[in-house]
């Protein structure tokens, strides 16, 4: 079943630039798709789209039951509990300790404390982070803001895992962990679409791989690796 379905979708910004033309693309649930692309192709845009921090211009997309070609401000909320979103540069609040940057998640939407509680251990166990609980963002290593901003982005069991560049700011060992965690929670059912410049990853990890580029797909390979051999 297609968690995400976008028809015939273009995004044009107020400067009259087309960021996306016509794109026409389904993801199933459970799937693990590589989005790829020079700098200005598109994916920047394509990713904003699927939560709702950019609008459709013009088309059909879906994200699980939510239309956001008419999606309603009250819905956006719902929505945004269904994604989670992971940011090159982890975008962590840096007087928080690791416990209450993911439990901030949850929080907001409130969600009572004694589930917040438990919730936040299961997740910081996922990402190997328990013994950092009480560890502010700038004691911690690149590596490791990262499996926190993973563990915020999961706390609440989203449908939908969007990371844009994870592993930019990383080095390789690092970003092979950030690949292996990414890779455990697909298994467990989550969709995940990654936005990556790391062909050594797309090589190594072998998924679906979207190519854009001025704002059209230019590729869409099963299992490619980052650059086509046809």
């Amino acid at each position: 079943m297609a968690l995400i379905e976008m028809t015939n979708v273009s995004k044009k910004y107020k400067n009259n630039v087309s960021a996306l033309r016509g794109v026409n693309v389904e993801i199933e649930e459970g799937e693990f798709v590589y989005l790829i692309g020079h700098s200005g192709a598109g994916k920047s845009s394509f990713i904003k789209m699927l939560y709702h921090e950019e609008a459709v211009t013009r088309g059909q997309l879906y994200v699980g039951k939510y239309n956001l070609s008419k999606l309603r401000r009250r819905e956006v909320p719902l929505l945004r509990r269904s994604v989670g979103v992971v940011f090159q540069d982890y975008k962590l609040l840096p007087r928080k300790t690791v416990f209450e940057n993911v439990a901030y998640a949850m929080e907001v939407i409130g969600v009572k404390p004694r589930h917040i509680k438990k919730r936040v251990a299961e997740v910081l166990d996922m990402v190997g982070l328990t013994a950092k609980a009480k560890s502010f963002p700038n004691q911690l290593s690149g590596g490791e803001q990262q499996r926190v901003a993973i563990a915020r982005a999961m706390v609440n069991m989203p449908q939908l895992l969007i990371a844009d560049e994870p592993t930019g700011n990383l080095d390789p060992e690092n970003a092979i962990e950030i690949m292996d965690l990414l890779e455990e929670i697909n298994k467990e059912g989550t969709t995940i679409i990654m936005a990556t410049h790391n062909k050594q990853l797309v090589d190594a990890y072998r998924h679906r791989v979207i190519e854009l580029n001025d704002g059209k797909i230019v590729r869409d390979a099963k299992e490619g690796g980052y650059e086509s051999h046809d």
